[in-house]
């Protein structure tokens, strides 16, 4: 394990005390900077989605391209349903496809929708990071709709930090810790030597100070 769960909660707490209270609840974010790591190799780079335990505080919003049943299983479960059509129409009006792309959180998309995505709507989702998780089709997307709820996104692209929310400050801190240990899984999984690959690790709300938590 990269940090003790004990340090985590610590942290947390410090972050709290010392934001200023906000008349909107902040969210508590983590940051992760690495090193000796080259990020001018794609393999290095990290892209994940990350269930977290106890979500962020509030459920990420879910988009799904799909048509027939899936469609309406997905409306049922509280999704924005795009239907075929609507992809012709998103491509002939950009600004209502990045409006889109920058109000959900994650996408899905029927298996044999996927192409055509990518030659409509590619350009906009693809460097949001936003490009749809494929299932297949006719299938039911309930389950990855509810995952994608309590997830999370982490990108590097060729920096050596990323950023992402734990939680919110509402939370019990105990439960942010669990949430940041999960993302930091990913570092573990992703390196040989994690240790080695981890400069520091910060936490804060949105508009309050950074603690450091290593």
């Amino acid at each position: 394990m990269l940090v003790e769960k004990e340090k985590f909660v610590e942290a947390v707490k410090k972050a709290i005390e010392e934001a200023k209270p906000r008349n909107f609840v902040e969210t508590v974010e983590m940051a992760v900077n690495l090193k000796n790591v080259d990020m001018k190799k794609p393999e290095n780079r990290i892209d994940a989605v990350v269930a977290l335990p106890h979500g962020i505080g509030k459920p990420r919003k879910v988009a799904v391209f799909a048509r027939g049943d899936t469609a309406l299983k997905a409306k049922e479960a509280g999704a924005f349903v795009i239907s075929p059509e609507d992809i012709d129409e998103l491509a002939k009006n950009k600004r209502k496809a990045k409006k889109i792309a920058k109000e959900y959180d994650f996408f899905i998309a029927e298996a044999p929708l996927m192409p055509e995505i990518g030659k409509k709507l590619g350009q906009i989702l693809g460097p949001r990071g936003k490009i749809p998780m494929p299932i297949p089709p006719a299938s039911d997307p309930t389950p990855h709709i509810e995952r994608l709820r309590k997830s999370v996104k982490i990108r590097t692209r060729d920096r050596v930090t990323f950023h992402a929310p734990i939680g919110s400050r509402e939370m019990e801190p105990e439960k942010i810790a669990d949430n940041a240990l999960e993302i930091l899984k990913v570092v573990e999984n992703k390196y040989e030597n994690p240790q080695q690959n981890v400069k520091s690790i910060y936490v804060k709300t949105t508009m309050g100070p950074a603690v450091r938590v290593v």
